[in-house]
C-alpha cells in the first residue's frame, strides 16, 4: 500500500459514511411522518396509501444500505484485495496479445460484477417489488431479459472496448481525446438507435389506438412545434405496476412512449398535461443541455485518466502491480464514483431545476390543475413518499419532493 491507497480508503470511508448518514436521516424522517398525510394531499391520498408509500420507501432505503456495504466490499476486493490483478494474471497466462488480453479482462470483469450483483436484483424484484404489489415479472421473463442483456452487452461492448484499447495503444499521448470522440459518437448512435433497435428487444410497442386521445396529443404537439415518429404504448405492465411516460430517440428518430399502466391510471386531460411536461424538456432544450454536460464531464474525466494512466502510484495504490491500458480503464471506472460523491447534489439540483422549468411550460401549454391531479395519482400508484428527508432528497432525487413540486404548480394555478 502507498499514500494513494490510504487516500482511497479515506474516500471510501467518507463515501459510505455520507450515504449511510443520509439514509438514516431519510428513514427517520419518513418514519416520523408515516402516520399523517401531508395537508396538501389529505383530500386525495388515504392514510393507508401514504403508509404503504412510507413502508415501500423504508424497504428500498434499507435495501440500498445493504447493497452499499456489499458493493463497497466488492470494490475493496477488486482493488486492494488483488481481484483485478488476479484476473489479469489469469488471462495473461494464456499468452494472447495485449489487445485481446485487455478486452478479455475488461469484459470478464464486467460480467463477473454483473453476476455478483444478480442476487440483489433478484431480491429487489421478487421480494420487495412483489411484497408491495408492483412486480409482474415472471422468472422466465427475468431470465430472458438477462440473456438478452448479456448478449447485447457482448455484441456492443466487445467492439467498443477493443476500439478504446486500440486508440489508447496506437494514437499517442492524446489518446484520451480520440477516445472521447469515440465515446461521444457511440453514445449518440445509441440514443438514435434505442427506440427502434434496442427497446423492442425487451418490450412491445404498439401505436396509440385511442383516436380521441391521439387527436388531443397531436394538437398539443402542433402547438409546441414537436414532431415525432409516432405515439406508442409500451407493455410496461408485463414487468411492473409502475407507470411512466417518456421521450426517446434523437433527431428524426424521436418517439413518444406511454406505459400502458399510466394510460389506465390517468384521464385524457391529465395525460395531456404529463406530455406537456415532457415537451417542456424538449422546448427548453434540456436533453441537449444534459448531453453537452455529460460530454464535457466525459472529456474532463478522460483527460484526468490520460494523466493517471502514466502514474505507477495509481495502479499500485489500487492493488494492481502490472500497469496496462485495460487496468487503467477498469480502475478509473470503478473508483470514480467514490471521489465524485460531492458532485451528487449539484447534479440533482441541475435535474430538479429542469423539472421545475418543464412544469412551468406544462402549466402554460395545458392546465396546471390537470398536471397536479396526474402527479398525485402517480405518487399514489407508484407509492412515492410524500415526506422525503430534504437533505437526502438534495443528494439523491432528480425530481423535486412531492410537496415542493405540488406547491410550485399550485402557485401557477392560483395565479
Amino acid at each position: 500500500m502507498n499514500t494513494f491507497s490510504w487516500i482511497f480508503l479515506i474516500a471510501v470511508t467518507a463515501y459510505v459514511g455520507v450515504n449511510f448518514w443520509l439514509a438514516r436521516r431519510h428513514i427517520q424522517h419518513v418514519r416520523d411522518n408515516r402516520n399523517q398525510v401531508p395537508q396538501a394531499f389529505s383530500a386525495s391520498i388515504p392514510l393507508a396509501e401514504h403508509q404503504k408509500a412510507a413502508d415501500y420507501t423504508l424497504a428500498n432505503t434499507r435495501y440500498a444500505q445493504v447493497e452499499l456495504i456489499y458493493s463497497t466490499l466488492l470494490l475493496l476486493g477488486w482493488t486492494l484485495g488483488g481481484g483485478l490483478q488476479w484476473l489479469d494474471d489469469a488471462w495473461q497466462a494464456l499468452g494472447w496479445g495485449s489487445l485481446s488480453t485487455g478486452v478479455a479482462v475488461i469484459v470478464s470483469a464486467m460480467l463477473i460484477m454483473a453476476a455478483l450483483g444478480l442476487p440483489f436484483t433478484l431480491y429487489h424484484t421478487f421480494v420487495i417489488e412483489q411484497r408491495f404489489g408492483f412486480n409482474r415479472t415472471t422468472f422466465a421473463t427475468f431470465a430472458g431479459d438477462l440473456v438478452k442483456q448479456t448478449l447485447l452487452t457482448l455484441v456492443l461492448g466487445v467492439p467498443l472496448v477493443w476500439a478504446a484499447l486500440w486508440l489508447m495503444q496506437e494514437s499517442g499521448r492524446l489518446w484520451w481525446l480520440y477516445l472521447w470522440v469515440l465515446w461521444v459518437s457511440f453514445s449518440l448512435l445509441m440514443l438514435w438507435a434505442y427506440p427502434t433497435v434496442i427497446a423492442p428487444l425487451f418490450n412491445k410497442f404498439t401505436p396509440l389506438q385511442d383516436q380521441s386521445l391521439r387527436q388531443r396529443i397531436q394538437s398539443l404537439l402542433d402547438r409546441c412545434g414537436f414532431t415525432s415518429r409516432g405515439i406508442f404504448v409500451m407493455d410496461g405492465s408485463r414487468r411492473s405496476g409502475h407507470g411512466n411516460a417518456y421521450f426517446t430517440g434523437l433527431g428524426n428518430n424521436k418517439r413518444i412512449v406511454f406505459f400502458d399502466t399510466l394510460l389506465k391510471t390517468l384521464e385524457s386531460s391529465e395525460i395531456e398535461a404529463v406530455l406537456a411536461h415532457e415537451l417542456g424538456h424538449f422546448r427548453r432544450k434540456h436533453v441537449q443541455k444534459r448531453i453537452v454536460v455529460s460530454m464535457l464531464a466525459a472529456l474532463g474525466g478522460l483527460a484526468v485518466l490520460g494523466w493517471l494512466a502514466q502514474q505507477d502510484w495509481f495502479y499500485l495504490g489500487l492493488g494492481v502491480h502490472a500497469p496496462s491500458n485495460h487496468q487503467a480503464l477498469l480502475l478509473f471506472v470503478m473508483v470514480t464514483p467514490v471521489f465524485a460523491v460531492l458532485l451528487q447534489p449539484l447534479s440533482a439540483w441541475f435535474s430538479r431545476k429542469h423539472e421545475f422549468e418543464a412544469d412551468d411550460y406544462a402549466a402554460h401549454q395545458s392546465n396546471a390543475g390537470d398536471l397536479v391531479k396526474a402527479l398525485v395519482k402517480l405518487y399514489k400508484e407508484n407509492a412515492s413518499t410524500l415526506t422525503p428527508d430534504p437533505l437526502y432528497s438534495a443528494f439523491h432525487d432528480s425530481h423535486p419532493p412531492a410537496p415542493v413540486r405540488i406547491a410550485h404548480l399550485s402557485s401557477k394555478l392560483a395565479g
